[in-house]
């Protein structure tokens, strides 16, 4: 059994969850999330307490019954406390500017890029370099953070580009001459 799964999830800071037939609905003081139910797993609300229980012993709905539990740990949270991605925008003339409800990026190219920004996504940029991505959906905010770098992931050689706040690179040495 998964070990993962076995753990009790929490209600606090006023989350409700509504157990439904095909699907589970998390809302809190930042916003509701639904999520399907898996197969094969029984999820039970006691108070303020969310177990669940596997009905199955096979391999995958053992693995099943854990990512079960880490989605709905995961959307308890998010309408709680919410979830977000720093990034870091490096190299010179590299910036970037929310205007309105897209994130206008100068990375090195001949033009501006422009990324639309999600909906229940929100963008802010301190001091043009500083970027962070929030949100209460913790899969959504690692997705856009993930788009937003890979428009200029970090060049091996100098390390300009677009990377995760606290992401170490390794720097490749250049040509040596001789």
């Amino acid at each position: 059994m998964s070990r993962i799964g076995k753990m009790p999830i929490e209600l606090s800071g006023g989350a409700k969850v509504d157990i439904r037939d095909h699907e589970v609905l998390v809302e809190g003081p930042k916003g509701k999330l639904t999520h399907k139910r898996l197969p094969g797993i029984e999820i039970k609300l006691d108070g303020d307490t969310v177990t669940l229980e596997s009905e199955g012993t096979t391999g995958p709905e053992r693995a099943l019954y854990g990512l079960q539990r880490a989605l709905l740990a995961n959307a308890v949270t998010g309408v709680v406390q919410g979830f977000t991605k720093e990034l870091e925008i490096v190299g010179v003339g590299y910036r970037g500017e929310v205007q309105g409800k897209n994130l206008s990026l100068s990375l090195g190219f001949s033009h501006p890029v422009v990324y639309p920004i999600p909906e229940g996504i929100t963008v802010e940029i301190d001091k043009n370099n500083k970027v962070t991505v929030g949100g209460i959906d913790k899969q959504r905010v690692g997705q856009v953070a993930a788009e937003l770098r890979a428009l200029r992931p970090p060049d091996p050689y100098k390390g300009k580009g677009i990377r995760y706040a606290g992401e170490r690179l390794r720097i490749k040495e250049g040509k040596s001459s001789g």
